[in-house]
């Protein structure tokens, strides 16, 4: 079976063959930098797939190493939208910059008794493992670096709707900008996640929520050549 890596030293991809079949990617990666090229760089972690940091792209789609299974011809890349640091490692300091910038985390619960169908709202979204794949496959950074992104988003409604949490106010207010409404519902974030998140679903309660709560789409608004009440003449 024939993989090719895209090396960072000259940002071509280099071909290897290994005999082995029925494996993991990341047991292919391990054979071939025990066994033929140990100047290969990547990350992994817990081999299960729960960690998140073995996430790359292969065949222009994101997979997790650890549960991706290779074929013969398959092409390996490290994700997208971030700075490649060496072969398929990135620097992940996009997910804790998003997050800081979304509020993307409990700022304050209450305790109480929760009911069954309350801790179902949130149990998909909760399960998140910031792998950054649906932040690698979003189109919208290549025109605004400054998308606060899905993978943030969604941990926001996570909270926002987690009947124990405070200062769901806050949060809201925070993804106005580079946020929820600039995202173009593409919906290339959802078959890339390994936890079956549909931030698209997400992000669009988010914008039903910023809806209610008096807030309208500066894009919508600027189209109809007004300002936020949509009161400007049009000539």
């Amino acid at each position: 079976m024939e993989i090719k890596i895209l090396r960072s030293t000259d940002n071509e991809a280099q071909s290897y063959n290994v005999e082995l079949d029925n494996v993991t990617l990341l047991t292919v990666l391990n054979h071939i930098k025990t066994k033929i090229d140990p100047t290969l760089t990547y990350s992994h972690g817990c081999r299960s797939g729960v960690c998140g940091s073995c996430a790359v792209r292969v065949n222009g789609r994101e997979q997790l190493m650890c549960e991706y299974k290779p074929s013969d011809g398959d092409c390996v890349e490290p994700i997208r939208n971030a700075r490649v640091i060496r072969d398929l490692v990135v620097d992940s300091g996009m997910v804790e910059h998003f997050n800081r910038v979304a509020s993307a985390w409990s700022e304050g619960s209450h305790e109480g008794k929760v009911r069954e169908e309350d801790a179902n709202r949130i149990e998909t979204q909760s399960d998140c493992i910031l792998c950054t794949s649906c932040y690698s496959a979003c189109p919208v950074y290549a025109v605004n670096p400054d998308f606060i992104g899905p993978f943030a988003l969604t941990r926001v409604w996570r909270y926002v709707n987690d009947v124990r949490e405070n200062g769901s106010d806050t949060k809201i207010a925070a993804i106005q900008t580079n946020g929820i409404w600039d995202c173009t519902l593409c919906g290339e974030c959802v078959p890339v996640c390994p936890q079956n998140i549909a931030p698209k679903q997400d992000i669009t309660m988010l914008r039903m929520k910023s809806a209610m709560m008096g807030y309208q789409d500066p894009n919508a608004a600027m189209a109809f050549g007004g300002g936020l009440d949509f009161g400007s003449p049009m000539f």
